[in-house]
């Protein structure tokens, strides 16, 4: 076929990630598209939108046409825009939340909102009992799917019950099984050095959650009556378990078959195995088991394909597998039983006869799951979409409060190049780490706020190593009889200083509470924890607003994930009160400002006043954070409107003139903070344009209209002088810089997650 006729065939696209990859749909999608494409013939072309979990991707064939990064939110809009530009007819999207990036798979959702072609989205997991943000991104690929494919009666009714999907929005299509004969497992027992003996078989990847140490701990009771049955466990772990916990699960198996003295009767195939040999596993064995521990799976690979090889089936009641194993096609035991697992194994081995009628019906109520039936029945929702697509096709509405829709990549280069196994070093010339200068507490704590927000967002396991490492500093840096953080350490490891200063102790507060709110990895939340708790106590004796202010912000994120432990609430209303007090004695009306004088991270203080305002239900705290806030927009908008900040040579003293230079980026980053927080509590878009603004700042829109971002090395130049920029690169210019592209990253990710926040009027509220 020519390159021409090729491009004029209509095409199908599916999106999902893709073989090679090891998953259980990189699988299903691989037979899938190979389905569809013998079924389909010469009237589409089949090609695959693949989703990658590793930067180097994977080795794919020549139906893949396009790569996306699961955790860059940019790649999905690029790769609608290929889509749309593309000859696709239809796109059909697998949608699993753990494939896509952002909170529960949103960046899918930012996706499909630009995509201009009809969508069939086939869902793998649907939950009755979804947190908001899951319910929130189902909901969303429902709404912009014209249709949506599900693989079980009890997932055709939660739709309609739990996410208001309409009946005629949903197709049933069963999930596909290879066609292969119906035999005696006699036939390949011998491939598998199982000759003579009766088989048991659990395959599929390995983690926890899988139940298989309750299958193992009722071997001792089968065995003893039947000393031929072997266990055979067929599968790799789980790649995403492998890099987080190792073999620790398999190896625990290995050991409870040991301690039991069963171990003789058990068999590991510790690899991933390809569906044509999966099918002789499978015939081989003369039953089946999955003993899964909770019910909330709505489909099961294995269990589909063990149905369509033959087999006589035992089972946890799962939704799927309560639904596929009625009417006497297997049998069902309770979650987490051994014995019931070890009585119905015994069943089905002493009475032969039941066995093989099981596995007569399993077989032919499994005939309308071949996989050509699947494909034809998908090429029937694909033409019905099409000739519909007028009416079903859902475009993206945009919003007025909507972001920029790019934003530079997420780029840790830089944060890594001034990182070694200490820390991260204070400064560089030009972008080359100074080691004179060593390393600060004050640059740790905030880089460790940047690797937990970017663990929170990507769940990159690449970045948890540093997360120790900086977490490793601040532990270090603090000491327990003083309960203060050191700040200043020397290149050699060590101590400038006994005591550090409020501020970068409120610092460290901040970041540590960020870890626990943020991070889900239970060690460093141990850690982090424990210095929060130890470190808390010292700053109501503080006398520094910026302090109180890091503190305030450190609570808040910390409450995300402790929301009950009242010392720490006592201190927060403490604070904020002391910091409302400040402005109550400080202010008049043209400075509306708790001292009197503007210096450094000045946003810091309003932005505290409207996240305690908003959580402690203080009006008068939300209002003065917008008075003032709104005064700090006001002094930093130049006519031309880029900001300009308040620069260090001088500050700005009342009734004096503002410094203009130099002008430094944790200022700007500091302004994008408050005013997210401000759009946050008021949802008005003038705060997101605000906070768009002062992001660029960093990206050319200021006093010299030139870039501190430095997109070659992933660095930020240190500041702003009246002629030039100032060309080095240190720690916080850098941490500035993806902190605020973080925020903004962050806001992205949530507006994806359900309709955009709604606009209102701009208030001018006082202070009574």
């Amino acid at each position: 076929m020519s390159l021409h006729e090729r491009l004029d065939k209509k095409g199908i696209i599916f999106v999902s990630d893709f073989v090679p990859r090891q998953c259980g749909i990189a699988t299903f999608a691989g037979n899938l598209v190979n389905a569809v494409a013998a079924e389909a013939g010469e009237d589409y072309r089949c090609s695959v939108v693949a989703i990658n979990d590793t930067p180097e991707g994977y080795a794919y064939d020549d139906k893949v046409r396009f790569e996306i990064r699961e955790n860059y939110l940019s790649d999905y809009r690029q790769a609608a825009d290929f889509i749309n530009f593309s000859e696709a007819a239809v796109v059909c999207l697998q949608h699993e939340y753990g494939i896509y990036g952002g909170h529960a798979g949103s960046h899918a959702v930012a996706m499909l909102r630009r995509l201009r072609r009809p969508v069939i989205s086939t869902l793998h997991t649907v939950l009755k009992e979804p947190s908001r943000e899951q319910r929130l991104v189902l909901a969303e690929v429902c709404r912009l799917s014209s249709l949506v494919a599900v693989m079980s009666g009890v997932s055709q009714r939660a739709l309609q019950e739990i996410y208001g999907v309409p009946a005629d929005k949903i197709v049933y299509i069963p999930h596909g099984i290879p066609d292969v004969p119906f035999i005696d497992p006699a036939f390949y027992k011998d491939k598998f050095g199982v000759d003579g003996r009766k088989l048991v078989l659990t395959f599929g990847l390995l983690g926890p959650g899988k139940g298989l140490e309750h299958v193992i701990a009722a071997l001792p009771a089968v065995v003893a009556k039947h000393s031929d049955v072997t266990y055979m466990i067929v599968g790799a772990t789980h790649p995403h378990v492998r890099r987080q916990s190792g073999e620790e699960y398999r190896t625990g198996l290995h050991r409870l078959a040991r301690d039991l003295g069963v171990e003789a009767h058990v068999i590991f195939q510790n690899r991933f195995v390809e569906p044509e040999e999966l099918c002789e596993f499978l015939g081989a064995s003369d039953i089946y088991i999955t003993p899964y521990l909770t019910e909330a799976q709505a489909v099961s690979g294995t269990l589909a394909y063990a149905l369509g090889t033959g087999n006589a089936c035992i089972s946890t009641p799962y939704w799927y597998a309560t639904e596929m194993l009625a009417d006497g096609r297997g049998l069902l035991v309770p979650f987490a039983d051994p014995a019931a697992i070890a009585q119905k194994l015994l069943f089905l081995l002493d009475n032969e006869a039941e066995r093989n009628g099981m596995r007569k019906r399993a077989y032919q109520f499994s005939r309308t799951m071949i996989w050509p039936e699947v494909a034809r029945r998908y090429m029937e929702a694909f033409r019905r979409v099409q000739e519909a697509a007028p009416d079903v096709l859902v475009l993206a509405k945009p919003s007025a409060a909507a972001l920029p829709e790019e934003l530079p990549e997420i780029d840790l280069r830089h944060m890594r190049l001034l990182t070694d196994s200490t820390g991260i070093m204070q400064h560089s010339e030009y972008a080359t780490p100074n080691r004179r200068h060593g390393y600060c507490t004050d640059d740790n704590a905030r880089v460790l706020a940047v690797a937990a927000t970017y663990w929170h967002q990507t769940h990159d396991e690449q970045i948890l190593p540093l997360l120790h490492t900086y977490l490793g500093f601040l532990s270090y840096a603090f000491d327990y009889k003083t309960r203060r953080f050191r700040n200043f350490m020397n290149y050699d490891r060590t101590w400038a200083e006994e005591v550090g200063s409020e501020e970068s102790h409120g610092q460290a507060l901040l970041a540590l509470g960020a870890t626990v709110g943020l991070c889900r990895q239970e060690p460093l939340v141990g850690l982090a924890k424990r210095l929060f708790e130890w470190a808390r106590p010292v700053a109501d004796g503080f006398a520094s607003p910026r302090a109180w202010a890091r503190t305030i912000l450190g609570i808040a994120a910390y409450l995300r994930r402790f929301s009950g432990d009242s010392e720490a609430r006592r201190l927060w209303s403490l604070l904020a009160q002391r910091l409302y007090d400040s402005f109550a004695a400080h202010m008049t009306t043209d400075w509306p400002w708790s001292e009197d004088t503007l210096t450094y991270a000045n946003a810091l203080l309003p932005q505290a006043l409207l996240v305690s305002g908003t959580w402690l239900g203080r009006e008068d705290m939300t209002s003065l954070g917008r008075r003032s806030l709104d005064w700090l927009i006001e002094i930093q908008t130049c006519p031309d409107g880029h900001l300009a900040v308040i620069g260090t040579e001088g500050w700005y003293k009342r009734g004096g003139s503002r410094a203009r230079f130099d002008q430094q980026p944790i200022e700007a980053a500091a302004m994008v903070a408050a005013c997210i927080e401000a759009f946050n509590v008021t949802e008005e878009a003038s705060y997101l344009e605000e906070a768009r603004r002062c992001l660029h700042w960093f990206l050319g829109e200021n006093d010299l209209a030139m870039p501190l971002y430095d997109f070659a090395t992933g660095g930020c130049r240190d500041g702003l002088h009246p002629d030039r920029v100032n060309q080095n690169q240190g720690a916080e210019s850098t941490l500035c810089w993806l902190l605020s592209l973080l925020t903004m990253q962050e806001i992205q990710i949530q507006q994806a997650l359900g309709e955009p926040p709604v606009v209102r009027e701009k208030k001018t509220d006082g202070i009574k």
